[in-house]
């Protein structure tokens, strides 16, 4: 079990460190315990809090059309509360999800890939993108209420069927301002959200995990979240976007999961320069689902490839080879409509007070280098879109 490495950190470090922690330990157990208690009736609120719930579940369903409209909803939202850490991770982590939608009809996998495949790993992508906003973006307008009021709401957190977990940790941060600590509950909260409804849904693990699992892990990009950083040269010329970022290995494992959402917020957080770097690159470029946005020598959003011509071999070193074309990478909104999702599984994943383990800041120092990786995951693509069309076409 992962969790008991964690354990046994726990153990070794000493009192002052895991104190606060405790004490949520304690909190959490008893508001647990006083949910499985109480009577939910919206009918018990005041006229302003059913009016305030209401107002949040439009915003949200508003903000929640596609994966551009939720994406630039977090930065927009970060900008407003910088303490929210978590707002900005989980932009540039939904601008990844972006980018991997449309991988599926750009140039590369959309030979490797069955429409069937494209579309059931569309929807796979699109119902954790989605499920995660629906439930982290009313916390988030709660706090901002909060803030307005002046006044905790966070009373209201299970009327939107958030986990008793955020509820305890809202409070917490209330009081303690503790943005590492914030931030690491919230991806601890999404990961364990998604496991049930997503990971461990039966449609999706034989529509996706199962049958092309390979396929994620080696040739979808799927296991590299990658970070644009804003760059110039010693003329104060813009550059090519430096990419940092993070390969995950174990997609299906939730502890992986959440150790990589720990290791993405130490690479944005822990070091103010990269924290520049990449707040300036991406206010500058608007997300719009196409690589194209972080790199246009590589990337374009209008394809330049020949109908029906066999595939060569066109990116070498991170660089296009002489006389080749880019790689198609479409917006989104050209290549996949708005889905229409159904309502959210209920139930409250919080089962175990031991999550908390990974609460604990180890400060470790992540390095971030992933652009030789990432290029050769494009190499690896060509190669096999190729060798496919040697040995056997693509049938849909």
């Amino acid at each position: 079990m992962g969790l008991e490495i964690f354990k046994k950190k726990w153990e070794n470090f000493k009192q002052s460190k895991i104190q606060p922690l405790y004490s949520i330990k304690k909190e959490l157990i008893k508001r647990s315990k006083d949910r499985a208690k109480r009577r939910l009736d919206i009918t018990d609120l005041s006229p302003k809090d059913r009016t305030l719930i209401h107002h949040i579940q439009e915003q949200t369903r508003e903000k929640n059309r596609n994966n551009i409209t939720r994406t630039m909803a977090y930065y927009h939202y970060y900008c407003r509360h910088p303490e929210v850490h978590w707002a900005f991770l989980g932009h540039m982590v939904s601008r990844n999800g972006g980018w991997n939608m449309t991988d599926l009809k750009g140039d590369l996998l959309s030979r490797l890939l069955t429409e069937k495949e494209q579309q059931n790993y569309f929807n796979f992508l699109e119902r954790g993108n989605w499920l995660i906003f629906q439930d982290v973006f009313p916390q988030f307008l709660l706090y901002e209420e909060s803030v307005k009021r002046q006044t905790k709401l966070f009373y209201l957190l299970p009327f939107f069927h958030v986990s008793v977990f955020m509820e305890t940790i809202w409070n917490h941060f209330w009081d303690s301002r503790d943005c590492y600590l914030l931030a690491i509950a919230l991806v601890i909260n999404e990961q364990s959200y998604l496991e049930q409804r997503v990971i461990q849904n039966p449609f999706y693990q034989e529509t996706v995990l199962q049958t092309i699992e390979f396929k994620l892990q080696d040739l979808l990009s799927l296991n590299q979240i990658i970070f644009p950083c804003e760059q110039k040269d010693e003329k104060s010329f813009e550059k090519a976007p430096l990419l940092i970022g993070q390969t995950l290995h174990h997609f299906a494992s939730l502890h992986e999961r959440i150790l990589l959402g720990k290791r993405l917020y130490a690479l944005l957080f822990h070091r103010s320069e990269v924290l520049q770097s990449v707040s300036q690159w991406a206010a500058k470029h608007v997300h719009t689902g196409s690589r194209k946005d972080y790199w246009p020598h590589l990337f374009n959003n209008v394809n330049e490839s020949v109908p029906g011509s066999a595939y060569q071999q066109r990116i070498e070193h991170c660089k296009l080879r002489p006389g080749a074309r880019r790689l198609y990478s479409p917006a989104l909104v050209h290549v996949w409509n708005d889905m229409e999702h159904e309502e959210a599984e209920k139930g409250d994943w919080f089962k175990d007070w031991r999550v908390l383990y990974y609460l604990v800041n180890q400060n470790e120092n992540v390095d971030g280098e992933i652009t030789h990786a990432y290029c050769k995951t494009l190499e690896k693509i060509e190669r096999a879109i190729m060798a496919q069309e040697k040995i056997f076409p693509l049938k849909s």
